[in-house]
Formats: C-alpha cells, sequence, structure tokens
C-alpha cells in the first residue's frame, strides 16, 4: 500500500456551523479549520475526519451525500 503524503496546518476557530471545514491551498497543502467551541476530544476527531477527506481525495468528488457516507464508514 502506498503511503500517501501531504502538508496540513489546523485552525481553532470560533463560531463556525460546523464542527470541521478543510481548504486545499494553491501550493497542494491543506489548511482544516475547526470549531474550537467543541471539547478536546471532539476537536481530535474532527481533525481526524478532515484529514481522511484528504487522504480519500474527496476534494475530486462532486456528491456530498456519497463523500460523507464513505467518510462515515
Amino acid at each position: 500500500m502506498e503511503k500517501m503524503s501531504f502538508e496540513y496546518q489546523v485552525f481553532m476557530m470560533d463560531g463556525m456551523a460546523t464542527n470541521e471545514a478543510v481548504t486545499e491551498n494553491e501550493d497542494g497543502s491543506y489548511t482544516i479549520f475547526v470549531n474550537n467551541n467543541l471539547c478536546e476530544s471532539k476537536r481530535m476527531r474532527a481533525v481526524k475526519h478532515a484529514i481522511e477527506h484528504i487522504k480519500n481525495n474527496d476534494f475530486g468528488k462532486n456528491d456530498i451525500q456519497e463523500i460523507e457516507s464513505e467518510a462515515h464508514k
């Protein structure tokens, strides 16, 4: 199995309506925004969830329901 390598940074944000959000940057790295109002364990799960989306190359997919279904298996 090939190991995927990517760079990312995480920012804790107040006032988010979701647990996390991810953006792909121009240089191919990713920025993960995490809801700072979550408890520590939920913040860690949110980061892990975001990283799984990156690993699964979900940014190239169109069907959000399919993406989330796969992410929660």
